[in-house]
Order: C-alpha cells, then sequence, then structure tokens
C-alpha cells in the first residue's frame, strides 16, 4: 500500500513545486500545474503540465550521461497514489547558490543584457547580433537564485567562483555546457532547437557535482521548431514563452511594469499550451504522453 501525502513532512512550495521529506537521505519532488511568468504564478492552470514536466525530466535523466539526484522509478512505491506521474523521489543535496544557464542562442535576458552592455553576462559578443542569433559556441551564463517573488539576475562567471569556489565554478561550467550540446543535439534529431536551458545542480554526500530539478522540460528551455527557425525573428515555440507572449501582448491587456498581476489565462491559451508542452515530450521523447504514468492533478 502506498502512503499517503499527508505522510510526508511538507518542507517548501516553488513557483511550479511542491517538496516533501521522505526520510533523512530522500525528498519528493512534487510537480503541480500551476504556471509562472515574469515572477508570478498565474491563477490559471495548465492541465497535465506537472505530470507532462515529471515525464521530460525522467526521458533526460536517463539519457544524459551525467549523475543526477534520482532515488528510484517515477512508480517507486514511495510515492504517493495521489501524486503518481507527477512526482520523484530523490536524493537530498547540498544544491549550488547558482542557476546554471546555457545558452546556444541570443534570445530573452540574454539579448536584452546583450543590447544594453554588447556581452552577455560578462562575455563579450560580436557586434551585429540580433534576436535569435546563434552563438558559434554555447555560453554558459550563470544567474543568482532569487526568492519567490524575486527576479533571478545574470551574474558573471566571476560571480560564480566567489560563490563557490574556483574548482566548483569550472566544473559547475563545463558540465552546464556538456549537458546542454547532448541535450540540444538530441532535440535537433527530433526538428527542435533547444535555443536556451537552466539546470541547478547539487553536490551529493560524496562531493559529486549531481544534476537535480528538472531537466530540458518546457518550462526551463525555450524549445523552438528547426524547420521555421529565422534570425531576427521571434521563434515559434513550444515552451512557457508562449504564454509571455501573450501576456505582453494586446490582447492580455496586462501592463508587465505596473504593480498588479496577470490576469487569468484565456481557455484556448491554456490549452494551446498544454498542447505545445505535450507536442515537445513526445517528439522529443519519442514516447505517447497518454502512456505515461497516473492522471491526477
Amino acid at each position: 500500500m502506498r502512503p499517503a501525502l499527508s505522510d510526508y513532512q511538507h518542507l517548501a512550495s516553488g513557483k511550479v513545486r511542491e517538496l516533501y521529506r521522505v526520510d533523512e537521505g530522500h525528498l519528493l519532488f512534487v510537480a503541480t500545474d500551476r504556471i509562472s511568468a515574469y515572477d508570478y504564478i498565474l491563477d490559471s492552470e495548465i492541465p497535465d503540465k506537472g505530470r507532462i514536466l515529471t515525464a521530460m525530466s525522467v526521458f533526460f535523466f536517463e539519457v544524459l550521461p551525467v549523475p543526477n539526484h534520482l532515488a528510484g522509478p517515477p512508480d517507486d512505491p514511495r510515492i504517493p497514489e495521489e501524486v503518481l506521474g507527477r512526482a520523484l523521489l530523490v536524493r537530498q543535496l547540498d544544491m549550488l547558490p547558482v542557476e546554471a544557464v546555457a545558452r546556444g542562442y541570443l534570445t530573452g535576458s540574454g539579448l536584452i543584457d546583450y543590447q544594453n552592455t554588447g556581452s552577455v553576462c560578462g562575455i563579450e559578443l560580436p557586434a551585429g547580433l540580433v534576436e535569435a542569433s546563434r552563438f558559434a559556441e554555447p555560453l554558459f551564463t550563470p544567474a543568482t537564485k532569487a526568492d519567490l517573488g524575486d527576479h533571478d539576475v545574470n551574474i558573471s562567471y566571476d560571480d560564480v567562483v566567489d560563490l563557490v569556489g574556483a574548482q566548483r565554478a569550472e566544473e559547475l561550467r563545463d558540465l552546464t555546457l556538456q549537458t546542454y550540446r547532448t541535450g540540444a543535439d538530441h532535440a535537433l534529431t527530433k526538428g527542435i532547437i533547444v535555443a536556451d536551458t537552466k539546470f541547478e545542480f547539487g553536490v551529493d554526500a560524496d562531493g559529486v557535482l549531481t544534476l537535480a530539478d528538472e531537466v530540458f522540460t518546457p518550462d526551463s528551455s525555450r524549445y523552438w521548431r528547426a524547420d521555421d527557425y529565422t534570425e531576427g525573428a521571434v521563434q515559434n515555440s513550444f515552451d512557457k514563452q508562449f504564454v509571455r507572449n501573450w501576456l505582453t501582448g494586446p490582447d492580455s491587456g496586462w501592463d508587465r511594469h505596473g504593480d498588479q498581476p496577470p490576469p487569468p489565462l484565456p481557455a484556448d491559451i491554456v490549452e494551446a499550451t498544454r498542447a505545445r508542452y505535450t507536442e515537445a515530450y513526445e517528439r522529443i521523447s519519442g514516447r505517447r504522453f497518454d502512456d505515461w504514468i497516473g492522471g491526477q492533478r
């Protein structure tokens, strides 16, 4: 008989995930259907989103040759029935205080940084780059880990050295870029460009740098269609950028720079977001989402 979620101590709530203690060395990592944008948790939820994020993370944890925090399969008997399919049993790690971001293309906050300074996270870039320009080599562009409701801030490699030390910073940069290249190369064989992605790493009891949190999900990555990629234009995406674009577009009526929270998402935007997330998972994994375990939200 599986335990109930109430059997575990609730430790923390994030924008999307809930964290519970299973025992001294293990945590339960539960993905909800919440969606966040511009540091707000939106009133609207995306049906099945938590299951999609979990399924995508499990797929990449399986294929990436990098140590990860999984401590059991997605149907582990220690996972409560009520969160089956959107929860993972993981090892507790000493998490690094850095968002490990890898960028293969210029967009988002990186584009803003470049337009203002000619660089991204202190990395000088050639003149003349535009929206969606591809870098000659992927960049390691770290950020701070902001508290809930606050905004992550891009930092330089030297800042990472100050936070975690020179040896760990070098290891973090190298493993971030290696992991990005492996995942992006796989996605490209499925017709998807991974423009950028965010990883979180922790250190296990043996001092091994270990991949944690979510991996290459539509929440943590920008997914673009390779067959209609056009430099200089906003790309057709499979990810959360679709929601961001609606929020900042004319139909939402929301002022991003005001003091009011974003409005609820219309039903058609909710359904289109779910469809994009599902398509990203199915194309990249080669698996049917309907075959994924669980079904409760």
